[in-house]
């Protein structure tokens, strides 16, 4: 009687699939996470206070269920969901042998479809090869081409059945991926643009699926929407793609949503503050839809509205990186503090510079500030600092250079980061008193990313803020006295991600980025790993021994007295 009612019911699912949809008017809400950068616990590992999480969309998504019917809804995560907390990090790089804590989060949500971000595949193919293996919600990214045969590396799309309608899910990583990370990162991938890329896959899929209702998610930001900007497509997309009901973009973390008759955009910002909300109605007639509606908005998330049965479930997981997170590594002499960067020398920097130049064979280190305004207090050191002062899995790459693309590439940095100061300047740094982009208030900011203003050790040099770009920079000699030539070869070392284009600066000296492996001398693990194993060689951090400038060398912004004010100025308005 068993085996009976298994099949007939098997049998019912068949026929339900085969036949299309009845007469009627159906509603969908189509709910979007992005950019949720490890967020996947409500509590911090440090202190007692709260954070935004999966736990809150759990929440959230379950009340839209519970009043729409569980049918009724689509969840889709945007990308880059697998870096950025503590807790991403422990079961990418710590625990590798348990299932990953993200798989079993999102499987237990209930999602229907994951993207695949750019910090996803900066995880390393241990990593996500791993996630593709042993996830149960599909890991999409159709423009990631395999270079070996042609096909996608991951799944392209999926396609749910609700209602006897078949709704699509597309989804695109960002197209930019090769110039900001390593190859050996994304080794055996290219990556295609999405122009005109998406309407190509968009039109292949659509007519094999037979698709009633169509979503492109693509882990890329909103952008101008004038074909520009090959990381940020999202209103390219919008703005030109067919046979589309709903664009899904991430990336930069700006939620926004955008409307139109037939087609709308959603963007839901980052780290689980934000749920995307697109909503379509349907209308079926003689078994053919003959009618779509469709709206879109963004709805605020509570961080204190939590799942508790989901929290108690993952608790031993919290409890794990918890555990981790606050295991003592070593001392700190003296407080970092990451704003001193903008200024001249710090410890902060001088202490990064000091970890690159110990990796041979460099000589010369190309370093920026990673954090705007972080701060680690002296004292014992917990493994959960260590993401303050390095807050992202870069590599460290010895890349050769001449003397000349030295000079042309510190001109180029320090270029974004002042203006020439002449007795009508306003501000010295390049700064500006704009509207924030997600609460509309004015505040002063950089005008340019100060994670790209590059300074350099190993060397001695100054910055002349009375001359424009190309006399700025006069280098006296390397760290120890020796003469710098020009003419001559060195061994630099910098991030993966600037080595790979990130920034945009070595492209401005000249340099092919996507050659770069024709210029790398030595690989070395990530830069937050080398902080680690600075410290278990040597228990702490001394500014007395980061700061010795036979290995660091010394700069400094000059005219001083003209410039100390200035900058003095300036600090005081940006903090």
């Amino acid at each position: 009687m068993k085996r009976i009612i298994a099949f007939l019911f098997a049998a019912a699912i068949i026929s339900a699939s085969c036949c299309g949809p009845k007469d009627g008017e159906y509603t969908f809400r189509i709910l979007t996470t992005n950019d949720v950068h490890g967020h996947y616990f409500d509590s911090l590992y440090v202190s007692d206070g709260t954070a935004n999480s999966l736990l809150s969309v759990k929440w959230y998504v379950d009340s839209v269920r519970v009043a729409d019917g569980a049918e009724n809804v689509i969840l889709i995560d945007d990308g880059d969901c697998l870096q950025g907390d503590n807790a991403a990090y422990y079961f990418n790089y710590v625990d590798t042998t348990s299932k990953h804590l993200f798989a079993r989060m999102v499987e237990h949500i209930g999602y229907d479809a994951v993207v695949v971000g750019n910090h996803d595949i900066e995880t390393g193919h241990p990593v996500y090869d791993r996630i593709v293996r042993t996830m149960d919600v599909p890991f999409l990214a159709a423009n990631a081409i395999r270079t070996d045969n042609g096909k996608p590396y991951f799944q392209e799309y999926v396609t749910l059945k609700r209602h006897g309608l078949n709704i699509t899910i597309i989804g695109f990583t960002n197209p930019n991926i090769k110039s900001w990370l390593s190859p050996l990162l994304w080794e055996g991938m290219e990556f295609k643009s999405l122009l005109p890329f998406a309407q190509e896959t968009v039109d292949r899929i659509t007519a094999k699926e037979k698709s009633d209702v169509v979503i492109v998610a693509l882990h890329g930001g909103t952008g101008k929407g004038d074909g520009s900007l090959l990381e940020n497509q999202g209103l390219d997309l919008f703005q030109s793609l067919k046979g589309v009901d709903f664009v899904i973009c991430a990336h930069d973390h700006r939620p926004i949503v955008h409307k139109d008759e037939d087609i709308c955009l959603i963007n839901a910002g980052s780290h689980c503050k934000t749920l995307g909300y697109g909503t379509v109605k349907v209308k079926v007639e003689g078994g053919k839809v003959v009618e779509k509606t469709l709206d879109a908005d963004l709805m605020n998330l509570d961080k204190s509205k939590v799942d508790e049965d989901m929290k108690a479930l993952f608790h031993p997981e919290y409890e794990a990186v918890k555990n981790f997170t606050l295991k003592e590594v070593g001392e700190l002499k003296a407080d970092l503090r990451t704003r001193d960067a903008f200024v001249g020398m710090s410890d902060y920097m001088n202490l990064i510079h000091t970890l690159s130049l110990s990796c041979a064979p460099a000589q010369i280190s190309f370093a920026a500030p990673l954090t705007f305004n972080g701060t680690v207090k002296a004292g014992t050191l917990v493994y959960n600092d260590l993401f303050t002062i390095y807050p992202f899995e870069n590599q460290l790459f010895v890349v050769e250079m001449t003397g000349k693309e030295i000079k042309d590439y510190l001109e180029a940095s320090y270029d974004r980061w002042i203006n020439t100061l002449t007795p009508s300047t306003r501000n010295l740094l390049k700064i500006s008193n704009k509207a924030d982009a997600r609460t509309g208030q004015k505040r002063w900011s950089f005008d340019n990313m100060s994670f790209n203003f590059d300074s350099a050790a190993g060397l001695v040099y100054e910055v002349d803020v009375t001359r424009p770009r190309g006399g700025r920079i006069v280098i006296a000699s390397l760290a120890d006295g020796s003469p710098f030539d020009p003419a001559k070869t060195y061994n630099v070392a910098m991030t993966s991600y600037r080595a790979s284009g990130g920034g945009g600066l070595l492209k401005e000296v000249g340099i092919d980025t996507d050659r770069i492996d024709d210029r790398v001398v030595e690989y070395h693990p990530e830069i937050r790993n080398i902080l680690y194993d600075y410290l278990v060689k040597n228990g702490s951090i001394d500014p007395a021994v980061v700061g010795d400038r036979n290995i660091i060398g010394e700069w400094k912004f000059v005219p001083e007295k003209k410039t100390q004010k200035a900058l003095a100025a300036d600090m005081a308005l940006l903090f």
